[in-house]
């Protein structure tokens, strides 16, 4: 190995203490002088073991509410003197300044801070400036120091130290370094979000950890997503998540969480191709199939109800790569693992971003969630004739589901059942066209039936197409020059519209 290094001394002065007690009892034992503060400093002596305070290294207190404690030279330059410059060590000698060849440092809970609701000033306080600083200090000069950032390291430090008889590799150092300003990084972003907000001149984000996917969207594309998964799911059964899983995933989420009733839906490609609202979960699933069963083999099932043994037996016949769900009953799990590759997983309750971020060209694209949908309340009726009571219910149904869809696209509705949807088109009529021969293609009566489009008709021929198959019921944003030539069409073969105001587009 090279470039070991023998621990001698430590500072140690951490927000979390959990895993730490066998740190330091194996520094203790190795005969380590621990410098410590505060609540670090009491919890090490409640182990019975030595620990100097860097009050009394420095000779200054705590000051300032606890904002100054370790901002002082004869902690620094213990820890950034460079041990083969002779200079920086005479000056140590000189102002009698220990070297430090261990920083055990992590920061203020600033993003538990903000996400918790607090007020301006609890978060301002959790804004970290001696235990960065530390941090980024030991990083510097990891060719003598090693620093510790996180209690993720606590374990693996006391591996190596344990491993290695007390003594830590170049190479260890220079990871722990990486890390330490990953975390220094990620947390100067998460600050500059909270002042700077939404309006912010330059983008940041800091996602993580990385996990490295099987491939990208193709095999020959290399993948990995960057955050905390099991902040999302628990994953109960089934074999690695892929880059595509991982799309249409997400996909599922946002489409589900727009209803309350109970709703069974299948994905494909990012878009739904069955979905349906029943009281039973059992008749949503198989409504939700009767969809488009051909398009469902190897989709992404996602429901908001616990999943039964019923609805488990009947799900069971089709090949499907990923189920969603709340929870499982007992009975169901075991028929659902049937299927060794199957992946099952628990959506917890969480509060999802609200920005949306792509790359583009040689940057990021930024842009709020569409997280619009539009009530009864907010449908303008634009034509004589007023849909049915059922009609509305179907109308709202359509609408989210359009939403979902990837552009051009065309939802056609009944009794809260996708009858099936044209997506992805460069024309709108194209759109229309498919999603009306994938209906009758799957025996769907299309009288009346509602149709839905994430954006305005251009011109009257996407109305009368669909009035001729017996669609009676139209939802569209408006807004084009022509809507005027739509309307009249629509009071003229007795079809009922009405206007959102809203447009959906998904690309």
């Amino acid at each position: 190995m090279n470039g070991l290094k023998k621990i001698k001394s430590a500072l140690i002065s951490v927000y979390y203490k959990d895993q730490l007690d066998d740190l330091v009892k194996e520094l203790n034992k190795n005969g380590v002088k621990i410098y410590s503060t505060g609540g670090t400093q009491k919890f090490i002596e409640e182990l019975g073991i030595k620990v100097q305070s860097v009050e009394e290294l420095t000779s200054y207190p705590s000051i300032l509410g606890g904002r100054v404690k370790t901002l002082h030279p004869k902690v620094f330059g213990g820890i950034l003197a460079r041990r083969e410059q002779s200079s920086d060590i005479k000056q140590l000698s000189e102002y009698d300044i220990p070297e430090i060849d261990l920083v055990i440092v992590d920061l203020y809970p600033f993003e538990e801070t903000l996400n918790s609701g607090a007020n301006e000033q609890e978060i301002i306080e959790k804004i970290d400036i001696g235990g960065i600083s530390l941090i980024r200090a030991a990083a510097k000069n990891f060719k003598d120091v090693a620093i510790v950032s996180s209690k993720t390291q606590y374990q693996p430090l006391l591996k190596m130290l344990q491993s290695q008889k007390g003594e830590i590799t170049l190479e260890q150092r220079a990871a722990f370094a990486a890390d330490a300003f990953q975390i220094s990084s990620a947390y100067d972003s998460a600050i500059y979000g909270f002042f700077a907000g939404n309006k912010g001149e330059y983008f940041k984000l800091s996602a993580g950890p990385q996990r490295t996917l099987r491939y990208g969207e193709n095999p020959h594309q290399a993948g990995y997503f960057h955050g905390d998964f099991n902040e999302l799911f628990d994953q109960l059964h089934g074999k690695e998540i892929s880059y595509n899983n991982l799309l249409d995933i997400e996909a599922a989420i946002n489409l589900i969480k727009e209803f309350t009733d109970t709703t069974f839906a299948i994905l494909k490609h990012n878009n739904a191709c069955g979905v349906a609202s029943r009281p039973a979960l059992i008749d949503a699933w198989k409504d939700a199939l009767a969809g488009d069963p051909v398009s469902a083999f190897g989709g992404i099932l996602i429901t908001n109800r616990e999943v039964d043994k019923e609805t488990a037996d009947e799900i069971n016949d089709l090949f499907f790569e990923v189920i969603i769900a709340p929870s499982y009953t007992s009975e169901s799990l075991k028929t659902l693992k049937t299927k060794k590759n199957r992946i099952i997983l628990v959506l917890k309750e969480i509060k999802l971003p609200t920005l949306q971020y792509r790359s583009m060209l040689n940057g990021v694209l930024v842009q709020d969630k569409d997280l619009k949908t539009e009530s009864r309340d907010e449908m303008q009726l634009v034509t004589e004739k007023a849909p049915e009571e059922s009609q509305y219910e179907d109308l709202s149904f359509a609408n989210i589901l359009v939403k979902h869809s990837k552009s051009n696209a065309i939802v056609l509705a009944k009794n809260k059942q996708l009858l099936a949807s044209g997506v992805g088109q460069t024309s709108r009529i194209d759109a229309l066209k498919q999603a009306i021969e994938k209906a009758k293609s799957f025996g769907f009566d299309l009288n009346n039936s509602v149709m839905a489009s994430d954006a305005f008709f251009p011109f009257a021929d996407s109305v009368e197409i669909a009035s001729k198959e017996g669609i009676n019921a139209v939802i569209q944003p408006g807004g084009s020059i022509r809507d005027k030539d739509t309307i009249d069409y629509c009071n003229q073969n007795n079809l009922a519209m009405v206007f959102t105001g809203i447009r959906h587009f998904k690309h």
